[in-house]
């Protein structure tokens, strides 16, 4: 009896002391419950981030089953973390539906852990206080507001309303005058002042959330503008402190003779350029800050695909972004200094129409279809960002539909397929495997009637440019970036020479003369007008009845004058003149812009009219003939006119 009770009496101390705990449990709970809550927390913005860094983590971590009452809601929830982590992969790399994706995640995080107050604004962007705001916080209330109105057109807007793509001028210290393209902080503050924008609470909070998403995932300051439709962005491109430059090498030794520990010199860092309408535009009220967000910016832009790791050993990358942008990105030490290049194409269906609009442009409209219907290989020549690519994008639609189009890029820029997707096109692209060349070699292989190369930049691939013109497509059309006619026909004949396909000059010009039936050449004034300089065919030399001529008239004189000596003297002769002609070209311009208009200089040769015919329906071929004759009664008409005022 005296165990069993011993025992019941440690049974009962035990249930007390359980009974104790449990009710001071519960009044703790019940405190904490009716407790008040803490003073409202005031949040910086790398609180911020780093909120945002954890609750993402948390959302994308793979879920447990325990926590999931069955396996179809294990499911749906392990789906929608795989989509999330996804959507954070390519985010920042053009695709804006992820983009917007995880913008939205961010607000409704916004939304749920902060307690916004007149205090915390202030403390992140002071929207009811204007002299506070810097420029970068006006300029994205900016874009944010008009984006809401006009969409991507945003930024356009703001550069039309407010000229801020007018030409600047300032004098030099030797007298000089300096022109240049700016966007300063005055300008910002100037258009913030005129708009009077309000921002509700939800603006606000997506301003918010775009400024958090840009410095964790985004690109940065060029986030937002990436995105409008602009010609293109840079970055890295201007200021002091360069990799290796003499202002960085003379502040370290400053540093270490001083004893002070190196600073490093950002301002290289702070340059961002904007593309617009043909004009290379300053933001100097825009920076990347340090050198390390630069680095993000640069390591995170150009991942579409998964095209590698951009190492000291390789230099640079060329890829493709999620909305067919094209983006270069370089680093040190092969570039002074880390930098990107961003340029964007018109995804539209480009009209001729839209690109040319000076007076009397249907003649070169005109013309260039005809060019296309009747097959001539024809290169597009310019200046980088003269509207090559989009000029050669509007031509296509000229090319007869029943022709099987291939198309040899470095990066996919041109997207045919997207605007003509009715047509037979594939499109092929160099990798890091796989060399331009070989892409050259496969497409004989595809059926290919037309072939287009999105630039002509590599002595091989002008080499074999001017091969599969010759035998292996019906007609070329390319780019290249030759100033002048002249430079276009030795440019290709260098390649040839350099690749050893020929060893004699003369004969590789005969080679290329011989391929390059037209040639457009597009240029940009001062001002970002981009127009057609010209448009010249080549005529080739050898062969011609006048060169013959030439010939046996030299040879009639030597034999009359020499005697015994007459066929020694004419071989050398022949060779002499032979050997003394300039180039084994001709060229003549058929039109050229001259004082804000087209205008029709000279004939088509009989020769190029003729072959044309032949690759034409018989109605366009009809109309082409009929056009001929009517610009040839203009040119007639005109040339009177011009005598009888002389």
């Amino acid at each position: 009896m005296g165990v069993a009770a011993h025992g019941m009496n440690v049974a009962l101390i035990v249930a007390t002391l359980l009974m104790v705990i449990g009710i001071v449990i519960i009044r703790f709970k019940q405190r904490d419950v009716h407790q008040r809550p803490p003073a409202p927390k005031i949040w910086t913005w790398l609180q911020l981030e780093l909120m945002v860094k954890e609750a993402l983590q948390q959302l994308t971590s793979d879920p447990l089953l325990d926590h999931y009452g069955n396996e179809e809601s294990f499911r749906r929830e392990y789906s929608r973390r795989a989509q999330l982590r996804n959507a954070l992969r390519s985010c920042a790399s053009g695709d804006t539906a992820q983009k917007k994706y995880i913008i939205s995640i961010i607000k409704e995080l916004l939304q749920s852990q902060v307690q916004w107050s007149n205090e915390q604004w202030n403390a992140l962007i002071a929207f009811d206080q204007p002299n506070l705001l810097t420029a970068r916080d006006q300029f994205d209330i900016l874009l944010y507001q008009n984006a809401k109105q006009h969409g991507y057109d945003a930024m356009h807007r703001l550069m039309q309303n407010y000229h801020w793509d007018e030409l600047r001028q300032r004098g030099g210290d030797n007298g000089d005058e300096y022109h240049y393209y700016e966007i300063d902080e005055q300008d910002i503050k100037h258009a913030y002042r005129t708009e009077q924008l309000h921002c509700t609470p939800e603006d606000r909070i997506a301003i918010v959330a775009q400024r958090i998403y840009q410095s964790y995932k985004g690109l940065s300051v060029i986030d937002a503008l990436r995105d409008m439709k602009i010609d293109g962005i840079s970055g890295g491109v201007s200021g002091t402190g360069a990799y290796g430059s003499i202002s960085t090498i003379l502040s370290t030794r400053l540093d270490w003779n001083q004893g002070l520990e190196y600073r490093e010199d950002t301002q290289a860092c702070n340059s961002v350029w904007l593309f617009y309408q043909g004009k290379s535009i300053r933001l100097s009220f825009l920076g990347f800050g340090s050198e390390s967000e630069l680095k993000r910016v640069c390591h995170n832009i150009y991942k579409h695909g998964a095209p590698g790791p951009l190492t000291e050993a390789d230099g640079y990358r060329v890829n493709d972004m999620k909305d067919g942008s094209r983006v270069v990105v370089l680093r040190p030490p092969f570039a002074e200094s880390w930098s990107f290049f961003v340029r964007k194409f018109n995804r539209d269906k480009p009209s001729l129409e839209l690109l040319l609009m000076d007076q009397h442009a249907d003649l070169a409209i005109t013309l260039l279809r005809f060019l296309m219907k009747g097959a001539r290989i024809t290169a597009i020549t310019g200046a980088q960002g003269s509207g090559k690519t989009t000029l050669l994008m509007a031509m296509i639609q000229s090319i007869y539909g029943f022709y099987p189009i291939r198309v040899q890029e470095q990066a996919f820029e041109l997207h045919l397929r997207d605007m003509y997707p009715e047509r037979n096109i594939l499109t092929l692209r160099e990798t890091d495997m796989i060399a331009g060349q070989d892409g050259l070699d496969v497409q004989k292989k595809t059926d290919g009637a037309v072939h287009i190369l999105g630039e002509v930049a590599s002595d091989p691939v002008a080499a074999w440019m001017i091969q599969m013109s010759q035998v292996a497509s019906l007609f070329t059309v390319f780019t290249h970036h030759a100033k002048t006619f002249p430079d276009l026909i030795l440019s290709l004949r260098n390649s040839l020479l350099k690749t050893g396909m020929f060893q004699n000059e003369k004969v590789a010009e005969q080679q290329v003369a011989a391929v390059i039936h037209y040639n457009i050449h597009l240029t940009r004034d001062a001002q970002g007008k981009r127009y057609i300089e010209r448009i010249t065919e080549c005529i080739p030399r050898y062969g011609k009845k006048q060169d013959q001529v030439e010939r046996r008239d030299a040879d009639e004189r030597s034999a009359d004058e020499s005697g015994a000596w007459a066929p020694y003297i004419q071989a050398a002769s022949a060779y002499y003149i032979e050997q003394q002609q300039s180039h084994a070209f001709e060229y003549r311009n058929i039109i050229e812009y001259k004082d804000g208009r087209y205008m029709w200089v000279n004939e088509l040769s009989d020769h190029q009219v003729n072959r044309m015919k032949e690759e034409m329906t018989a109605q366009d071929a009809f109309q082409f003939d009929q056009w001929l004759t009517a610009r040839r009664g203009e040119h007639v008409h005109a040339n009177a006119i011009s005598a009888a005022c002389d």
